[in-house]
């Protein structure tokens, strides 16, 4: 998917926001959820292998994080049974569910989540019955690298993604 059409799309979801949130507040949830996803995409190929790894030794009194590093081939993982797509089967626990599965990645990626005051801002679109839908549009991006590159090319250091979410808020 090019850059500007991925960016349209997912700028698009502000319209559910209207009449909720101030135009200068969209962000606030597009940006985590974008994150969210990208995040996802980026652990998809070892996500099973992350899991089975916590299932096989998180009772056995180790340090998990350098193990689950590892499987994950990042330097964050997920330990989470949820993705986006799954929360949607549990609609009237998607506020819990989301945050247990932001609570599930490595403590790095929960940190931006916490920056950004992401539970604040689930707590309101939960309230405001904006919470599925959102959950429900960012599940169907594919923020993968290979589809959203980081880099326009090797040599143009541009980051596409940073300017795929950033498009919008100059």
């Amino acid at each position: 998917m090019p850059q500007q059409t991925s960016s349209a799309l997912i700028w698009s979801t502000a319209d559910l926001l209207r009449g909720d949130y101030k135009q200068s507040d969209y962000g606030k949830i597009i940006l985590p959820f974008v994150l969210l996803r990208r995040l996802e995409c980026v652990l998809e190929p070892t996500r099973e292998t992350v899991l089975a790894e916590n299932e096989a030794r998180k009772n056995l009194g180790i340090p998990m994080e350098p193990l689950l590093i590892r499987k994950s081939g990042h330097n964050f993982y997920n330990t989470s049974k949820f993705t986006l797509s799954k929360l949607m089967a549990d609609s009237n626990n998607i506020r819990e569910n989301l945050e247990s599965y932001i609570n599930d990645f490595s403590q790095s990626a929960r940190e931006i989540f916490e920056k950004y005051d992401f539970f604040t801002q689930i707590e309101k679109l939960d309230e405001t019955n904006l919470l599925f839908l959102l959950v429900e549009k960012f599940a169907r991006f594919n923020l993968h690298p290979d589809k959203v590159s980081n880099y326009t090319t090797p040599r143009k250091r541009n980051n596409n993604f940073k300017i795929l979410i950033l498009n919008k808020l100059k």
